[in-house]
């Protein structure tokens, strides 16, 4: 503990001469993409052109220790004593490659999310940006009444048995695709240096990490592959991560089935596995694996891992090299605990849960420990940040793991500053039996905030078990946590909520459970409008694009469903 605040007080100390430098110097503006170089100074590749390029007036969140943090027994570690391990707070490389933004209320179906001229756009990361709110909206006409399918692409289907299983294809828990529009200089020069491109590959492109180990590359419009998949080694249960200002892909591993088997970096111009982080052999927790998926910010590469050790990277082409990590445990206990959730972001914040229930704000200048709140049992699903007037607040819920059979899950909003809670909802679960596993209660779903006329909801998808497997989505208010209205499924979602809004601004939630059935709600009174059967197993949360949907299923198939 002496030592970690011995670092932090170095830190600070490095940060005073960091910011003086920063006025004038290069962090005011957002490093150069990967595509200037290669063209000439032409900035309309992959990153922001450099004269949007204007850093945020915003303050820092404050360099504090609570009382909480004493639970705790923490150190930081510092890799790279050059580079400071300073954050170099910009803006939120992720916000403007997010299509529809700004506007989600008033925008008929059919405009189309981006624009051929404009820079690289897309959903890039597991909810779209740090705060893990999934910012991009459907656009629909009218109310919906049905859902077709445009098109289904089939993975590859690996049956190792592993001592965790035999995971075959598709994508499981998270398992988001991301999907991407690039820019006509950044297709263009794929053309010219990629070797993997097929006669499908378009400005177009969905990115998804299947459980059979590989990484698929599909043309949006047509469901054909647009480039040939990449094997990383083992299953990937999480969400890949695109760079917003380099030509990488970050794959993290969920069930060893080769010896590679870690953190793993594709390069895209050379597409091929270019970097490997595997086992930390100073980890306090021995499982290895990497379902939370990392997330650029400030110039920095951040990734929670099931090692129980929160890792800070510089980015490279191609690489990453490691500047600082975090390692705790709870004091008196042996062991770390895994970190399941992926790290959510505001500012010099950032937020993460865990299996033993610790939800913890770290300040990543310098890796520090600020709050740890006890949310009561396991904690896998990602934290949701909201930002009001400047000041943070997160949500969160609990499974039923260390209660037993039968209890409360805990969906909370917390304070993002101090961690004190705003107020706790409730919700009872019970486990399930299914026939080979234990099936869990509580909250896998990320949860969703309201937009349109449900901006005073956050919407959630909770497994209780109440009749079989049966789940339940809720809409709760987002000032008060009382429970709106209760909408019961007959079989459980992991799958998150996503959100269409018509001409008009009403919102209509879009959510998928583990039988494979799809269903559409009035978001406002929670009536169920359409409920198809589609695929198998929804573990994975999908991708929004216009009027359509994009997720993968257990099995070995991937859809993309129209809404009508």
């Amino acid at each position: 503990m002496k030592t970690s605040r011995l670092v932090g007080t170095l830190f600070l100390l490095l940060l005073a001469g960091a910011l003086v430098a920063a006025c004038g110097g290069p962090q005011g503006t957002r490093q150069r993409g990967w595509f200037a170089a290669r063209h000439g100074g032409d900035t309309t590749g992959l990153h922001i052109a450099e004269a949007e390029v204007v850093a945020k007036p915003l303050e820092r969140f404050p360099d504090t220790v609570y009382a909480s943090v004493e639970s705790l027994q923490w150190v930081v570690e510092v890799k790279d004593t050059t580079d400071g391990a300073l954050l170099k707070y910009l803006e939120d490389p992720y916000e403007a490659l997010c299509a529809d933004v700004a506007d989600t209320t008033a925008m008929p179906a059919g405009t189309g999310t981006v624009s051929p001229a404009r820079t690289t756009t897309g959903t890039f990361t597991f909810r779209g940006n740090h705060r893990r709110d999934m910012p991009v909206t459907g656009r629909i006409s009218g109310t919906p009444s049905e859902i077709v399918t445009e098109w289904v692409f089939t993975t590859e289907s690996d049956t190792t048995h592993t001592p965790y299983g035999t995971w075959y294809g598709g994508a499981g828990w998270t398992g988001q695709p991301l999907f991407v529009h690039w820019s006509d200089s950044a297709a263009a020069a794929f053309r010219t240096v990629s070797p993997a491109l097929t006669r499908d590959f378009s400005e177009r492109e969905i990115i998804v990490g299947s459980l059979c180990g590989s990484v698929y590359f599909i043309n949006y419009d047509t469901g054909r592959p647009s480039r040939e998949s990449i094997y990383s080694g083992s299953v990937i249960k999480g969400t890949v991560s695109l760079d917003p200002q380099l030509p990488n892909l970050y794959v993290g591993h969920g069930v060893r089935l080769t010896d590679t088997f870690g953190n793993v970096t594709i390069d895209l111009e050379r597409h091929c596995i270019s970097h490997i982080y595997g086992r930390d052999p100073k980890a306090w927790r021995g499982w290895g694996a990497y379902d939370g998926c990392a997330i650029v910010a400030g110039g920095y590469l951040f990734r929670t891992g099931e090692n129980g050790t929160l890792y800070k990277y510089v980015r490279e082409k191609g690489a990453l090299r490691t500047v600082a990590l975090l390692r705790y445990r709870e004091k008196g206990l042996w062991g770390a605990a895994g970190i399941e959730s992926s790290l959510a972001v505001c500012r010099n914040y950032g937020y993460f849960g865990d299996n033993r229930g610790n939800i913890l704000c770290v300040n990543l200048d310098t890796m520090a420990p600020v709050w740890r709140y006890d949310n009561h049992d396991d904690t896998d699903a990602s934290i949701v940040i909201e930002e009001i007037d400047g000041h943070p607040f997160i949500y969160t819920c609990s499974e039923l793991d260390k209660q037993g059979d039968e209890g409360d899950v805990h969906f909370v909003k917390l304070d993002g500053l101090s961690g004190e809670p705003v107020w706790d909802c409730p919700f009872p679960c019970k486990t399930a039996a299914g026939v080979d596993k234990r099936f869990e209660g509580g909250m896998f779903a990320t949860p969703l905030i309201g937009r349109g006329d449900c901006q005073d909801l956050i919407f959630v998808n909770i497994c209780d078990y109440d009749s079989g497997l049966s789940g339940i989505t809720a809409a709760v208010d987002r000032s008060s946590g009382r429970i709106v209205w209760q909408t019961r499924l007959r079989h459980y979602a992991w799958s998150s909520p996503l959100a269409f809004c018509n001409e008009a601004g009403k919102m209509y939630l879009c959510t998928a459970d583990c039988a494979g059935r799809i269903h559409l709600m009035d978001a406002r009174s929670g009536e169920i409008l359409f409920s198809k059967h589609i695929g198998n197993n929804f573990e994975a949360s999908g991708v929004v694009v216009d009027d359509c949907v994009v997720i993968p299923s257990r099995g070995n198939q991937i859809f993309k469903l129209r809404v009508k």
